[in-house]
């Protein structure tokens, strides 16, 4: 049982998608089935403009650092993948400042508006919505309204790729929002997604950057129906069957009820004794610290045949980090509380007498 967050379990439904003939990326019946994609992802990012690249998430934000940043860059690190930015702007000598928290500590909305106020060069801001290495949940939303009444120039960039498919996001101030193909929207590796503004198009188009990640070569491409380099044909094509089928049964079915697992996720492990490690947690993931992570995960695995992530850098070995993403199944989530339950008893930190299993299923299907 596969509850990591990310990548995540693809549904059959979509592997059969995939797995049909291989179509030409160059042909009106691809051509066709791109035009439904992105019509699709322009209906779930809420956003005027989407493109599609042939990368992992990271290469969608390596292109956003670089074609939307003209000045200076400030990016907001509480994990690995926040540090990411700063370590993409280090990469191509951009200009940036970094506001650092500990891995369970959201950013404050006030440090954002500080920065942004003492430094009239900052063009652009990085944020993660969700940041995965701990499972937080940053204030993104309520950041870009207070930056766009200070300067309506800046650029807000968020990292969505644990939060599109996950959650609603509002992206009334938000000018490109980022997700990956592995998390969510339950695809394998290599496809990333950007939603744009039309502001952020506009800057990309005043000032395009790069070869390969050159936004705008892919935005004038891309409105066409097709892509400036070889198009991730099966990916895109898996790609719209995961959004038909989500549309099909409701994007806020699907925002509730990943919601509703995270909350009996969590309530079941604090019935146990189990500490949630982020302040603000992300719907994405439930994330525990303990000491004892290690030999958790290793007997869940080995025991009871349930796959969840640990934690990285200094967090190695004192998290685990269960995913809430995709079309994860009740009885899935239902499973591996009670098999961590069960792993404590084995461990001798507390006797097995079902509590996790019942709390959850009370939270999930009694609202209690």
């Amino acid at each position: 049982m596969l509850l990591t967050p990310g990548p995540t379990p693809v549904p059959e439904f979509v592997r059969k998608a995939m797995a049909d003939v291989t179509i030409h990326h160059r042909t009106e019946e691809f051509e066709a089935i791109f035009k439904n994609t992105r019509e699709l992802l322009l209906e779930t990012f809420n956003m005027p403009e989407v493109v599609m690249l042939a990368s992992s998430g990271t290469g969608a934000m390596e292109a956003c650092v670089t074609n939307l940043t003209h000045k200076k860059a400030l990016t907001i690190n509480s994990g690995k993948f926040g540090e990411r930015f700063g370590k993409i702007c280090a990469a191509f000598k951009i200009d940036y400042t970094e506001i650092k928290n500990e891995w369970n500590t959201p950013v404050s909305v006030e440090a954002v508006v500080d920065a942004v106020k003492n430094d009239e060069s900052i063009d652009a801001i990085f944020i993660q919505i969700c940041e995965s290495a701990g499972g937080l949940r940053h204030p993104v939303e309520q950041i870009a309204a207070e930056v766009k009444k200070i300067n309506k120039n800046i650029t807000i960039v968020a990292d969505g790729i644990t939060a599109i498919g996950v959650e609603k996001i509002d992206t009334t101030h938000l000018d490109a929002v980022i997700t990956g193909s592995q998390k969510a929207l339950m695809l394998p590796p290599g496809l990333a997604m950007i939603g744009l503004s039309n502001d952020a198009v506009a800057k990309i188009e005043s000032h395009a950057k790069g070869y390969y990640f050159n936004l705008a070569t892919e935005i004038k491409k891309q409105r066409t129906n097709t892509t400036a380099w070889t198009a991730a044909t099966t990916l895109i094509i898996g790609l719209g069957a995961i959004l038909e089928k989500i549309k099909e049964d409701g994007f806020d079915n699907l925002y509730a009820k990943t919601a509703l697992r995270a909350k009996a996720t969590q309530e079941a492990l604090k019935a146990i004794g189990m500490e949630i490690y982020p302040k603000t947690p992300a719907k994405a993931m439930t994330t525990i610290y303990t000491e004892q992570s290690s030999a958790i995960r290793k007997i869940l695995k080995n025991k009871f045949n349930v796959n969840i992530a640990g934690g990285q850098d200094h967090l190695a070995g004192k998290i685990f980090r269960i995913n809430h993403m995709g079309l994860v199944e009740d009885f899935e989530a239902s499973w591996a509380v009670n098999a961590i339950e069960l792993a404590l008893d084995e461990l001798g930190v507390r006797a097995f007498d079902g509590t996790a299993n019942k709390i959850f299923a009370q939270t999930m299907f009694k609202g209690e």
